[in-house]
């Protein structure tokens, strides 16, 4: 797309050294080959333990994908970034919680993300939070396929309830948008009830909660038409993330294994059908519904562009949002901003080894979308030589 190829542009907040470093990455994560040895020698529990990796890791993979270990550290990124008028939602991470104690940590994260935003709402416009941090996800399961539930289980729903609850309305108070992101299908029914009654409870005069739809699903086009029409019908706001997906290896696994229907679209090109009718569909119903289209796809940010004209949005409308991962799709992101679209990174942060999941798949997506990789070393490579030639 001739919108997003001007590198002097998506590039002018990098120095030339973190150019050559980005080029270097995107060139190693280009080898599957390479990826796979290094993202299996991430995973062993020693690996961040031994110095020159942990420096190794830190100055190349880390720094290209993570704003830093805490939100002291993000938070000058994001007013760096904001300078080019890219906003920032600073994502706390780490995962594999499992106990109580856990889950309230990660819960006062979020309230103090709060707070972060409230103080800096140009830069950090949003907080976000995953499912899997407030609780453990077979209870989730539990609670979306009403099994029964030993009175122990139903304390633990309740803390996980009470916790939504808890940032939401904080959010709500202090008018800060929330976000919910979509994890696996199996725990997401119970997440996405769940924040469906959050959005009834505190969407009341606009819309304050979000949720996410992973489009890669073949069900969620329909689950979007359906809670609008509850919307519609109970008088509240609704807005969705929407994002292709992350997880289908193991979500098509997962079924094959267990015998149940694939919840996966049959192709990518279902997937790509499916995220731009549900962008056209919300735009179409913008009185009722908040867009944040999280993408690196070229054609669906130009074509929310054009919905967005189309229809007499401004580019400032709070409740239309395009949204890439940090260390990613620069061309997209500082475009967009500079022409004075609203605009956000995902901007991660927190320890090395616990943030290891998360760089993990970030290297493995880059390896396997086609054309991801070879997009942005092309983009790099032309930006190098404009560079050369100035």
């Amino acid at each position: 797309m001739a919108l997003f190829d001007n590198t002097q542009i998506a590039f002018e907040a990098k120095s030339s050294k973190d150019l050559k470093k980005a080029h270097f990455l995107f060139k190693l994560m280009g080898s599957p080959a390479l990826t796979n040895i290094g993202t299996y020698f991430f995973k062993l529990p020693f690996a961040t333990q031994i110095p020159f990796v942990k420096m190794a890791v830190r100055n190349t993979i880390y720094k290209q994908f993570v704003g830093g270990e805490t939100t002291d550290d993000c938070l000058k990124v994001a007013k760096e970034m904001y300078q080019y008028g890219v906003t920032s939602i600073m994502d706390y991470s780490v995962e594999g919680q499992e106990t109580e104690e856990e889950f309230n940590h990660v819960k006062d994260e979020i309230l103090k993300l709060i707070q972060i935003s409230k103080e800096n709402p140009k830069e950090v416009p949003c907080v976000v939070f995953k499912p899997t941090g407030f609780g453990r996800i077979d209870i989730y399961e539990k609670v979306g396929l009403k099994l029964p539930m030993s009175d122990l289980e139903k304390k633990k729903w309740e803390a996980i309830r009470s916790r939504y609850d808890e940032v939401c309305k904080n959010a709500f108070e202090n008018g800060v948008p929330i976000m919910a992101d979509a994890e696996d299908s199996w725990m997401q029914d119970a997440a996405d009830d769940l924040m469906d009654e959050m959005m009834k409870k505190y969407n009341t005069e606009r819309c304050i909660v979000w949720s996410t739809l992973q489009m890669y699903r073949h069900d969620r086009l329909a689950y979007l038409k359906r809670i609008h029409q509850k919307a519609e019908t109970e008088n509240y706001f609704i807005g969705f993330k929407i994002v292709r997906g992350a997880y289908m290896e193991k979500e098509r696994a997962r079924a094959a294994e267990k015998n149940y229907p694939d919840p996966i679209q049959p192709n990518k090109e279902a997937t790509d059908r499916d995220f731009n009718l549900a962008m056209k569909y919300m735009i179409e119903n913008i009185h009722r519904i908040s867009t944040f289209a999280g993408t690196h796809n070229e054609y669906s940010c130009e074509l929310l562009t054009e919905l967005m004209k189309e229809h007499n949005i401004d580019k400032k409308s709070y409740k239309v949002w395009f949204g890439q991962l940090y260390g990613m799709s620069d061309n997209i992101s500082f475009t967009l901003g500079n022409l004075g679209y609203n605009i956000s990174k995902y901007l991660p942060y927190g320890p090395i080894k616990k943030v290891m999941p998360y760089l993990v798949r970030r290297a493995q997506e880059n390896t396997s979308v086609a054309g991801q990789t070879s997009r942005e070393l092309s983009l790099i490579d032309k930006e190098i030589q404009r560079r050369k030639k100035a």
